[in-house]
């Protein structure tokens, strides 16, 4: 029998608010966080990380392309300074 518990007796939430303090907001059943704070259905990551790779801003390969071309940019700037110190 699956008994309904007191508001007063149901195991907290073990998020911290803003301020600090301990959310006192009931957990959800079987789970260690209210509805505000992860204990919904469905709530987190997927399984197996779909998300991981949106659009790859932050890849190896774009990082490593994004500084050969701050290097480029920057041996285009010093070649056009010195252009310009000789005239």
């Amino acid at each position: 029998m699956d008994r309904e518990l007191p508001m007063d007796r149901a195991p907290r939430c073990g998020a911290r608010t803003r301020s600090g303090q301990s959310c006192r907001s009931p957990a959800v059943r079987g789970k260690h966080r209210c509805r505000m704070h992860g204990g919904a259905a469905r709530s987190g990551a997927p399984l197996g990380n779909k998300n991981a790779l949106r659009h790859g801003h932050y890849s190896a390969e774009t990082i490593a392309e994004r500084q050969t071309s701050a290097a480029l940019i920057r041996l285009s700037r010093a070649t056009l300074a010195d252009l310009n110190n000789e005239d």
